[in-house]
């Protein structure tokens, strides 16, 4: 199976190192990318091909639109007469299906992955949804690709992509959001900068840790914690008092909103 990067970023990165350190040859990844930093970060470090986006596409069976959604328009049309008969994969976030089928000129084999940072460390997760022209041999490909950087979600309804975008797209944001405030906590209670870092990022770990290997949902490993009359009670009442699980889901609908506002102007864009 050949693969085509369209877009050498982080997260092109990601998927590659995670192909390779799978043990998919190297030979059969190739990358197009304008920066001549990036191919040879990405040629020297995994020894796959690289080329300018002006050289000839070579035929894929597999091509990975990694660009920024702004630039995917530019990217698809000009891919498009070298395209053959691959699978084309968009992780261009907020750009339908249909909008991508339009700019490649009613193409029917596309898959949507919104992905996340972790995967940056192999401990992603993305969500998929594919077209009705997409077939069992074409998702076996997508696992493979996706599996290489973490765990894999496929989607009924495209419309979940929004969801998927508020939960565990932005989620890794919130994640460290809540690190921040737990690190300037624990400065405000006179520990050093290092001492806080500490603190903070080894009770987020320690806690996930907890939670992801013990048989107990989340719910009742934070009562198991919260001694009634003590300090954890005290803590959780206020947070509660303050609402905060109640702006964590409004600002999670936020973000859907948003990523359906994004898909719209995407859209109206390829009109134009």
């Amino acid at each position: 199976m050949k693969i085509t990067f369209i877009g050498g970023g982080n997260m092109a990165g990601a998927m590659i190192g995670g192909l390779v350190r799978q043990g998919f040859p190297a030979d059969q990844l190739h990358v197009v990318d304008p920066e001549l930093i990036k191919r040879e970060q990405l040629v020297t470090q995994y020894k796959v091909t690289a080329s300018a986006p002006e050289e000839d596409l070579p035929v894929s069976d597999v091509v990975i639109f990694a660009v920024k959604p702004q630039q995917l328009r530019q990217v698809a049309q000009a891919a498009l007469p070298r395209l053959g008969n691959a699978l084309v994969v968009s992780i261009a976030a907020g750009v339908r299906a249909e909008t991508i089928s339009r700019w490649l000129g009613g193409y029917s084999r596309i898959v949507r992955v919104m992905p996340n940072t972790p995967a940056l460390v192999q401990a992603g997760i993305s969500g998929v949804y594919a077209t009705a022209g997409v077939s069992s041999e074409d998702r076996a490909a997508t696992e493979t690709i996706l599996t290489s950087i973490g765990k894999v979600v496929w989607l009924k309804e495209e419309s979940e992509m929004d969801g998927i975008t508020a939960i565990s797209g932005s989620g890794p944001a919130y994640v460290f959001y809540f690190i921040e405030s737990l690190q300037a906590a624990a400065r405000a209670q006179g520990f050093a900068p290092e001492v806080a870092r500490e603190l903070a990022y080894e009770t987020v770990a320690g806690a996930m840790k907890l939670a992801a290997q013990s048989e107990d949902d989340v719910a009742t490993l934070r009562v198991k914690v919260t001694s009634k009359g003590g300090t954890t009670e005290r803590a959780i009442n206020a947070m509660e008092n303050s609402q905060v699980r109640a702006t964590i889901i409004a600002a999670t609908q936020a973000a859907a909103a948003r990523s359906r506002e994004l898909g719209d102007e995407l859209g109206r864009d390829s009109e134009l």
